[in-house]
């Protein structure tokens, strides 16, 4: 062996021992950074975040979640939304456009059952502001007028794009988008600070890359359907493994009343101006973001598992998994394929 070769294999040995020793020392401090958990109140519900790193982000996540708050909420009298309901026009900023143009194409593509100008309807069925007497038909039928992606028109004003009006009695609604764009806002705040592992939860929406303290991929239980309006009743259909995904659930068998012995669910058919009645009691939706699987999973709850069915096949992006009522009243489940075997 030449002494040319004799350098170059010790080198490379070299090399190679910089290149051990620096793995090693990646994965040590990885095991030896702690998980931090950070939790609050946001959008009407509460929030839950674990991430590892040494640094407690909590002054930031806030931070952040304050500026989703300040664009969204309608309870937020001071938010983007408010003035547009308000005013009938407002320069979006691009997180508003952003998740504007989502709702837009999700409206699109499930024929007009996810609608964030449903506001009106939600309201007048008791499950918004108002908790009045049942709206009768008439009602109904007048409110639908005011109701359609149609009614708004985006108009480019000095440079800046504008949303205005078509009807003043639009009002708008991101709760079915908000908090899943929340969820995301927090996860790319995270990635942003070089975070690799992390689960972001903000009222059942969730959000999760890496893995969790025990090393495991992250597990999101899905909760089964029981009328328990309380939510007491915390028991589990089944747990899902969702790692560097985004999951979002949207069920009526918590979210309901009765009046006069008859159940409402609190979903609302943009279309007919009524609470949905179908056997989907369930619908989760996992997907590449929170604001996509949130949305979704509130469109399915409109259309009905059959519907919901042909927008899956045009999606192999989303999986889901539903629970729904058959003819003698029994829980089933429906699952996109894959979905528990690959432990998506």
């Amino acid at each position: 062996m030449t002494t040319l070769k004799k350098k170059k294999i010790g080198w490379q040995i070299v090399f190679l021992l910089f290149l051990i020793i620096g793995t090693v020392a990646i994965i040590l401090q990885q095991k030896n950074t702690v998980y931090q958990h950070n939790e609050g109140f946001v959008f009407g519900t509460v929030y839950h975040v674990t991430y590892q790193s040494n640094d407690d982000l909590q002054g930031k996540i806030e931070a952040e979640l304050k500026k989703v708050d300040d664009e969204f909420s309608m309870f937020n009298k001071q938010s983007s939304v408010t003035a547009f309901n308000q005013t009938g026009r407002l320069n979006m900023s691009s997180m508003f456009e952003e998740v504007f143009q989502m709702a837009v194409d999700i409206n699109k593509d499930t024929d007009g059952a996810f609608d964030i100008t449903v506001a009106p309807l939600v309201n007048a069925w008791g499950f918004g502001f108002k908790n009045q007497k049942l709206p009768s038909l008439d009602s109904v039928k007048s409110m639908r007028r005011h109701v359609g992606m149609d009614k708004l028109e985006v108009k480019k004003v000095g440079g800046k794009r504008t949303l205005w009006k078509k009807d003043m009695a639009v009002m708008l609604d991101f709760s079915a988008i908000a908090k899943g764009y929340g969820s995301d806002c927090v996860a790319r705040l995270l990635r942003r600070h070089d975070i690799k592992n992390f689960m972001i939860e903000i009222g059942g929406e969730v959000v999760t890359s890496g893995v969790s303290e025990k090393r495991l991929p992250w597990k999101i239980g899905v909760s089964k359907p029981s009328d328990d309006s309380l939510s007491a009743n915390q028991e589990l259909q089944t747990v899902l493994n969702v790692t560097d995904r985004a999951m979002a659930t949207s069920g009526n068998y918590r979210n309901f009343y009765y009046k006069g012995g008859k159940k409402y669910a609190h979903t609302i058919d943009p279309k007919t101006g009524c609470p949905v009645q179908h056997s989907l009691l369930s619908a989760t939706v996992i997907a590449p973001s929170c604001a996509m699987a949130d949305a979704y999973a509130t469109s399915f709850m409109v259309m009905g598992i059959e519907r919901a069915k042909a927008v899956l096949e045009h999606h192999p992006e989303l999986k889901a998994y539903f629970i729904y009522a058959n003819g003698k009243g029994d829980n089933e489940v429906w699952h996109s394929e894959g979905l528990i075997d690959s432990k998506q």
